[in-house]
């Protein structure tokens, strides 16, 4: 049985475009190092159609399993969800009680996750201790550093 993930539109065509590069660029890259190295002679002692070949199997590995992900994902209906609660796909802004530093975060699958820009996945900790609140919330997380307090600010979509 597959396993079904969830995706932004954003993300999941990020998805489905690695797989056309990876489909019409890279793979007959890789079918012309092929050749060229079998051009070369003996391929019992070509280290050169060896390496080529394992580069193409190891590609075609990544391949079938992109295509396995898009086929098995699914997008998510941001219609649907309460927008006064931290969900998936909101974006929050938070206040560390203890420094009173404002931090801004939007929770993402766990595959979309980019820390720089904002995103964090919603298995994090800090994600999973914000799921449910509302707008004047505060709730203690327990990360890495400790447990720290945090507020909920604002919340939106």
């Amino acid at each position: 049985m597959a396993k079904i993930s969830y995706y932004t539109e954003e993300g999941l065509q990020k998805l489905k475009d690695e797989l056309v590069h990876l489909e019409r660029v890279e793979r007959p890259s890789i079918s012309k190092q092929i050749a060229e190295a079998r051009d070369k002679g003996d391929l019992s002692e070509n280290a050169e159609y060896t390496a080529a070949k394992d580069a193409q199997g190891l590609l075609e590995l990544k391949i079938s399993k992109i295509q396995e992900l898009v086929q098995n994902a699914r997008v998510f209906d941001e219609s649907k969800l309460d927008a006064s609660k931290v969900l998936l796909l909101s974006t929050v802004t938070i206040k560390n009680l203890k420094n009173n530093a404002k931090m801004t975060y939007t929770l993402v699958p766990e595959q979309e996750a980019d820390l720089k820009s904002g995103k964090i996945s919603v298995t994090s900790p800090i994600a999973r201790g914000l799921l449910g609140k509302e707008v004047g919330d505060t709730v203690e997380i327990k990360v890495p550093a400790g447990i720290i307090p945090f507020e909920v600010i604002k919340i939106t979509r």
